[in-house]
């Protein structure tokens, strides 16, 4: 009876050191994504040229999240300016001096799952990792 306990036990932390690392390297891609996509989006609508961030910016973040594996319709983007006016409208850029703050969260997806076998907890479906950042507006009229 030991033996067997022994052999399960050990099988359960074979399995988990094997798979470890590899859904580790997974979350840290998702996370490095998220936070160039989240600095990508501030350089582009903070420039001197747009002082916003619209939908079209946001669909082409969608599309690019798309191509490295992600589901695009997860990503939820939530886009502020530090002055409250709304920061995604077109038609009233930003001024000079006012902040654009963009926040990119994704959700962990069962991502550690595998961690049920050494007794730790994952994540709740609810939680999502997140990427932020913040720029200050160029745009002159």
């Amino acid at each position: 009876m030991k033996n067997i306990l022994v052999f399960v036990l050990f099988s359960a932390l074979l399995c988990w050191l094997m798979f470890s690392p590899i859904y580790k390297h997974v979350l840290i891609v998702r996370q490095a994504v998220l936070q160039q996509e989240v600095d990508y989006l501030l350089e582009v609508g903070a420039s001197g040229t747009y002082g916003y961030i619209d939908e079209a910016m946001i669909q082409g973040s969608r599309e690019r999240l798309a191509r490295v594996g992600m589901r695009p319709d997860a990503a939820q983007f939530d886009i502020r300016s530090d002055n409250g006016m709304p920061a995604t409208n077109p038609s009233v850029p930003l001024p000079r001096g006012a902040g654009i703050m963009l926040t990119i969260s994704y959700p962990y997806e069962r991502l550690f799952e595998i961690d049920r076998l050494i007794g730790i907890e994952p994540p709740s479906p609810a939680e999502s990792m997140r990427a932020y950042g913040m720029k200050m507006s160029e745009y002159v009229p």
